[in-house]
């Protein structure tokens, strides 16, 4: 069988995630993880989204097709802007637009409140 490999250990340890609250975010059992983890399995597109979003990096990079982790260099920011931007990224699509919204009606309330 031909291995596929990934850097899915490597970022969920970074991240201090384990296997198991891996598997509940992806909807997959433990020993799926485990496989993806040891290359005997390759996950799916729409599991690989996921795993970007939930490890902060691009698909190309979790299976090793690149070595830019993300488009956005991390480096350039803040580590407020890196948990900003990885708590948004795993909002679904009204989250985010609510999210907006309110960072909106600060930045709205804080040029109002220096005029």
């Amino acid at each position: 069988m031909h291995e596929v490999h990934n850097r899915i250990r490597e970022l969920r340890e970074e991240k201090h995630i384990t296997q198991i609250r891996l598997s509940t975010e992806l909807g997959v059992a433990q020993e799926t993880i485990s496989a993806y983890e040891q290359g005997r399995h390759m996950p799916s597109v729409s599991t690989l989204i996921k795993l970007s979003s939930i490890l902060d990096a691009s698909m190309d990079y979790i299976m090793m097709k690149s070595d830019t982790r993300n488009i956005i260099e991390v480096q350039s920011l803040s580590d407020s802007e890196t948990r900003l931007l990885g708590f948004y990224k795993r909002l679904n699509s009204s989250g985010k637009e609510k999210a907006l919204s309110y960072i909106e009606g600060l930045n709205d309330g804080l040029r109002s409140y220096h005029k």
